[in-house]
């Protein structure tokens, strides 16, 4: 004890009889995050690390143990579960290690692997579909999706689009906000990761919201900011719903999405449940998401570099936008052909054909050949 305590590393057994759960609600409380997220971890605590951790004393957590339940939770219920779980139990092990309970954090362990969403490939939709996909969706809401595929704004980004957010004389739109659902609420907040973020805006993205905002004139809307009792965020949103209020998500895909979907061929045609509602087959690869794949393969195909197009779709990582575009980036061997053929065009046309006095002295020869054969009859050849 005496050889622990000189070099810093002493703890009082009694300190690590702690239970868990008391450390972890400590923990949640600590937390500076958006609601959502603390919503998320809430969840994660409640359902999967109180049930089997809440009721331990903090000191006899093992690695090995940590290793399997993350593991089984993993195959029970996913890589992004398990890994939201796992940050709720690493963080409040690290806060008692921070308070000289426990001596180490077993969550740190080498035995512990945490699970990473695996990247799926994404595919992305054709030029056609897209256009059919907006040709079906009713004028008012036509630049909804024009926009997710012309910016690659997410769907609660463009429902929280603002007039001041449009910058006609320096060609961009600022993404300032989205709207958010917390629970039951609505409210207005920082983009995902809470970033905002500037986007190149095309002529023809905005000639479509220049003729929007004179088709419908944008008026001021207000809702809280990031919480629901959050201070009222008053701006002038381009996009309405049928209300004269916000468009709420899920009932802009039951009403707009899905039906311009299934009128598009993209997915098939509803049909009625017992009570005669109309029931869509979808996917989590069409949801208004995949707009946002589409513009991302059409700025990679024309040469924007993955650091851009991160910083474009709001990754606040540009290697998870490598990984999960980089199926799509333009083959580096054809790369390397054109860059060879654009500035070597020259040295190979002289190995092909010859110099410029080369090619006219045949050119020459050539002539003379010619002139022999139209002579030939008169020289008697």
């Amino acid at each position: 004890m005496e050889t622990d305590v000189a070099r810093g590393e002493y703890v009082d057994p009694q300190a690590g009889t702690v239970r868990f759960e008391v450390v972890a609600k400590s923990w949640l409380g600590s937390r500076v995050v958006d609601p959502t997220t603390e919503i998320r971890h809430e969840t994660a605590w409640r359902l999967h690390v109180l049930p089997v951790f809440g009721k331990r004393q903090v000191k006899s957590i093992k690695p090995s143990e940590v290793a399997n339940w993350l593991a089984d939770l993993e195959r029970r219920k996913g890589p992004a579960t398990a890994r939201t779980a796992f940050v709720v139990l690493h963080g409040t092990l690290e806060l008692a290690v921070d308070d000289d309970t426990i001596k180490r954090n077993p969550a740190k362990a080498g035995v512990v692997t945490v699970p990473v969403p695996k990247n799926r490939r994404i595919v992305t939709w054709s030029d056609a579909t897209v256009e059919r996909i907006v040709e079906c969706h009713p004028v008012q809401y036509r630049a909804i999706p024009t926009i997710g595929a012309a910016a690659g704004l997410r769907q609660g980004e463009l429902f929280g689009l603002a007039k001041d957010d449009i910058d006609f004389d320096a060609m961009v739109i600022h993404v300032r906000r989205q709207v958010k659902k917390i629970g039951k609420y609505f409210v207005f907040a920082l983009p995902k990761n809470d970033l905002e973020r500037t986007v190149p805006m095309s002529e023809g993205a905005a000639l479509t919201l220049m003729r929007h905002m004179e088709s419908f004139e944008p008026r001021p809307y207000s809702l809280p900011w990031e919480r629901p009792n959050g201070e009222p965020h008053e701006v002038k949103i381009l996009f309405r719903w049928r209300n004269d209020r916000h468009i709420p998500a899920r009932s802009y895909d039951k009403a707009m999405w899905h039906p311009a979907l299934a009128a598009a061929g993209v997915i098939p045609q509803p049909t009625r449940n017992a009570r005669g509602a109309l029931q869509y087959v979808t996917n989590r690869d069409t949801g208004m998401h995949a707009l946002r794949h589409y513009y991302a393969s059409v700025a990679l195909a024309d040469g924007v570099n993955i650091k851009e197009l991160a910083e474009y779709l709001g990754h606040g990582d540009p290697g998870f936008t490598l990984r999960l575009y980089t199926h799509m980036l333009p083959s580096s061997h054809d790369r390397a052909r054109k860059a060879i053929d654009s500035r070597l065009g020259r040295i190979f046309s002289v190995a092909a054909h010859g110099t410029a006095t080369e090619q006219a002295a045949r050119a020459h020869l050539v002539e003379l050949a010619e002139q022999q054969l139209d002579a030939g009859p008169e020289l008697g050849l």
